[in-house]
């Protein structure tokens, strides 16, 4: 198939279809050849641009933790809201979030992926600094306070997402994700700590 990619910045554009395919798909079932098809390029376009599917894996997640950090930075320092913002962005975008945190499908010593994961490790650690009257980014209680954090908000958009959470309101209607977990946060820390 010759390239008929003609528009915009094409590296972008087989990250953002890769993306979806994995969303859509799962690893199991991706394939570059298909990230190739779905941008309108020849097959050997994404082996030219990330040599092979761990190279665009890892794009894709570089670029997940990048949009991640940029969500948890417009928060400014209010844990609930980088919560809320982590949780929105596991749900709008899946195949970034299984690339990011995927076992064995990405090269985590890239540099771009190591500076985009630092970069929203940093972010998450100013939200978690502020459940902690007095304390900044950088002290020790913080750090465990953010592993805690992360476990919670990670695992909570993992079992959200594979349907583990039966919550059901009026009418059957399914609960809504935001509002169980904001009602949720309140209960990982004392009432000294309270959000």
């Amino acid at each position: 198939m010759p390239d008929t990619y003609h528009h915009g910045d094409l590296r972008r554009e087989l990250i953002a279809q890769a993306a979806n395919l994995l969303g859509e798909r799962g690893i199991d079932s991706f394939s570059l050849r298909e990230v190739a098809r779905r941008a309108g390029v020849s097959h050997a376009a994404p082996t030219h641009h990330f040599g092979d599917t761990r190279g665009l894996l890892t794009a894709v997640a570089a670029d997940g933790f990048d949009l991640l950090a940029s969500s948890l930075e417009a928060c400014g320092t209010d844990f609930a809201d980088a919560a809320e913002a982590y949780l929105r962005f596991a749900l709008e975008y899946p195949g970034r979030y299984r690339a990011m945190f995927g076992a064995g499908i990405r090269d985590d010593a890239d540099p771009a992926l190591r500076a985009a994961r630092a970069r929203a490790t940093t972010a998450l650690r100013s939200g978690a600094a502020t459940t902690i009257p007095g304390a900044t980014p950088h002290d020790p209680s913080v750090s465990t306070r953010a592993m805690a954090a992360f476990a919670f908000v990670h695992g909570f958009a993992d079992l959200w997402q594979q349907g583990a959470f039966t919550v059901q309101h009026a009418a059957d209607a399914p609960a809504d994700p935001i509002l169980t977990l904001r009602s949720m946060l309140p209960t990982l820390w004392s009432e000294q700590t309270r959000l």
